[in-house]
C-alpha cells in the first residue's frame, strides 16, 4: 500500500445507480458508449478506465464509469463531463481476476482502519489492462481511497 497525490482529472463519464450484481454489464455498456462518443467527436481517453463508486449501498451503487480526457466534455445521451478530484490518495494494486477483489480491499480495509486515516466517501478503481487482451490471473486494479486532510 502506498499514499500518492493524483492530479485532478478531467473525465468522460456515464453516471448510473444499479446493484452490485448488474455492474459488469453496466460498466461494459457504459465503456462502450463513451467509446462511440470519441469515434464520433474526435475525443480520445488520456488514460486507463474508471469505476468511481459513490456509496457503499451493495443494492444501489452510485458509480460514474469512463476515461480521462484533455478537455472539456460536451454532453451527449448518457455521456457527461465528470472529474476526479486531486489529492492524496492511498493505492493498492489488485493482481487477478475482478472477482477477487475482495482479497485486496480486505487488507487495504484494515489498514485505514489500524492507521486511523480518514477516507471519503466515495472511491475509485483504475483498470490497467483489459480482459480482452490478458489473462485474468494477470489483471491489474488499481485501487484508490481518497484521503481526507
Amino acid at each position: 500500500m502506498e499514499i500518492k497525490t493524483k492530479n485532478e482529472t478531467k473525465t468522460a463519464v456515464v453516471r448510473a445507480t444499479v446493484p452490485l450484481r448488474e455492474l459488469p454489464g453496466v460498466i461494459g455498456e457504459a465503456y462502450g458508449e463513451i467509446m462511440a462518443y470519441f469515434f464520433r467527436t474526435g475525443l480520445s481517453p488520456t488514460g486507463f478506465p474508471f469505476v468511481l463508486y459513490g456509496n457503499d449501498d451493495m443494492d444501489a451503487l452510485r458509480v460514474e464509469m469512463g476515461f480521462p480526457v484533455d478537455r472539456e466534455v460536451k454532453p451527449e445521451g448518457r455521456v457527461e463531463a465528470g472529474t476526479i478530484p486531486g489529492g492524496e490518495v492511498l493505492s493498492e494494486i489488485h493482481v487477478g481476476p475482478y472477482t477477487e477483489l475482495e482479497r485486496t480491499y480486505t487488507p487495504v480495509m484494515k489498514y485505514i482502519q489500524e492507521q486511523g486515516l480518514a477516507v471519503t466517501e466515495w472511491m475509485y478503481e483504475i483498470y490497467l489492462n483489459s480482459p480482452e487482451d490478458t489473462p485474468e490471473t494477470e489483471l491489474r486494479t488499481e485501487i484508490c481511497f481518497p484521503l481526507k486532510r
